[in-house]
């Protein structure tokens, strides 16, 4: 997938820089496991966390940020966002979502700063983050896309940050599936379909990928953003759960 302009190096960034470079490197130190204050100002103690992460890289410790180094920090979404074309070649559309969705959630993408911030929110939600910036929807329509690349195909469901917006584009197609018919036709929900978890009739609030629609009565496997281990529909990470089927209506593949 072609990654957004932020991930374009252009030139060294180092001590002194107060732009969005600075945040981007700081945000990226941060998500390593260097914590710094993420403030847009690349200062004494940012430098010396660049110097850090470069010794722990074999990279020649200079605490200016060049091309190998900023390569170094993203390489995290650049394994996400990789093509998986030769993995899925011959596959259905559900087998390439889910080698894409394990791929993303293998590199952990997570907030970073304040709530729903951070490169993996932007990357989701198309160059947006902020508070009122929910991206599970945009997480959902991230992998579609790339699995859609990865196979030469176009996408069944069009890029969407809104879980309404994903139900209504699966009912104009036939592939809405309500609580009550998924729960009685189980095989209709292969891996890679789609949650949606409804917060009353006709409106939904959170959205993951189906990860495995087991033959029991209980629930099923998802891999799901924006979320976290308590299922919070506002978290702050990729991660896999366990759902239950109750309060919740499914998107089925072709």
């Amino acid at each position: 997938m072609k990654l957004p302009k932020e991930y374009i190096f252009t030139e060294p960034i180092k001590r002194g820089n107060k732009t969005a470079s600075a945040k981007f490197v700081q945000e990226w130190l941060t998500l390593n496991g260097i914590n710094v204050v993420i403030d847009k100002d690349f200062g004494g103690a940012t430098e010396l966390a660049v110097k850090k992460f470069q010794e722990r890289n074999g990279l020649q410790k200079t605490g200016i940020v060049d091309n190998n180094t900023f390569n170094k920090l993203i390489s995290p979404i650049y394994r996400a966002t990789a093509s998986v074309s030769v993995q899925v070649k011959g596959k259905t559309f559900g087998e390439a979502v889910m080698t894409v969705a394990k791929q993303h959630l293998k590199e952990h993408p997570i907030e970073v700063g304040k709530p729903n911030c951070g490169p993996w929110v932007r990357l989701y939600t198309q160059g947006n983050e902020g508070a009122e910036w929910f991206w599970c929807a945009g997480f959902v329509s991230y992998i579609y896309a790339q699995a859609a690349e990865s196979l030469g195909v176009e996408s069944p469901l069009h890029y969407t940050l809104s879980c309404d917006n994903l139900a209504s584009q699966a009912t104009a197609k036939g592939l809405f599936v309500s609580e009550k018919h998924a729960v009685a036709n189980k095989q209709e929900i292969a891996p890679g379909g789609i949650f949606l978890i409804r917060r009353s009739v006709g409106d939904w609030e959170h959205t993951g990928i189906v990860e495995n629609f087991v033959n029991d009565k209980d629930g099923f496997d998802s891999i799901e953003g924006n979320t976290n281990d308590d299922g919070s529909r506002d978290g702050y990470e990729v991660c896999e759960r366990v759902r239950g089927y109750i309060g919740k209506d499914f998107i089925r593949l072709l």
